[in-house]
Order: C-alpha cells, then sequence, then structure tokens
C-alpha cells in the first residue's frame, strides 16, 4: 500500500539521513560511505540477501567505499513501509562499520 502524504511526513523524521524526493510518485535517497571497499561490499551482500529473502529490492550503485540507495515501491508507484522498513534496517546494518560520530 502506497504511504499517504501525511504518513510520509509523519515518518521521514525518523530516518534522519534519508532525503525525500517526489519523482516517480515518491522515493527516498540516502548515501553511504565505508572505510574502504570491502565495508561496502559487505554492507551490500547484507542487504542483498534480506532484500531476496523479503523480494523488495533497492536502487543501488557502488563506487569503492560508498554506496548510494534510492528506495520506492514500483508496485505501488511510490513509497510503501517496505521502503521504511528497509531503510531503517540498512541504518542499522550501516553502524555497524561506520565510526560512532558521539
Amino acid at each position: 500500500m502506497k504511504l499517504t502524504q501525511n504518513q510520509i511526513r509523519d515518518l521521514l523524521p525518523t530516518l534522519p539521513a534519508w532525503t525525500f524526493a517526489d519523482e516517480r510518485g515518491g522515493l527516498i535517497r540516502r548515501s553511504f560511505q565505508f572505510g574502504d571497499f570491502a565495508q561496502a561490499f559487505a554492507f551490500m551482500t547484507q542487504m542483498a540477501i534480506h532484500a531476496e529473502r523479503s523480494n523488495h529490492h533497492p536502487e543501488w550503485c557502488n563506487v569503492y567505499n560508498r554506496v548510494e540507495v534510492t528506495l520506492t515501491t514500483h508496485d505501488v508507484g511510490g513509497l510503501s513501509m517496505k521502503d521504511i522498513e528497509l531503510a531503517r534496517l540498512m541504518d542499522q546494518c550501516a553502524a555497524v562499520f561506520l565510526p560512532d560520530k558521539s
């Protein structure tokens, strides 16, 4: 089910590193930067396994230590809770690799 504008407005603050765009009915983007290629690839591997199991696949690009991610649900023509949940999982997984900024 496609999220409403009100739902998106309420959920976006829970994903502060992600940017919303109205393109293609609504999507969110984030850039992850890791220490090196191996960390970026490990992150992508973990996310690929989850994505395949949940049948919800990200659009992404990897260049050395950087992974650019776009999430949208093609079946509903915009953002769904699948995207929000995958973004949260990506944030949690990336935190294992990324340095603590506190």
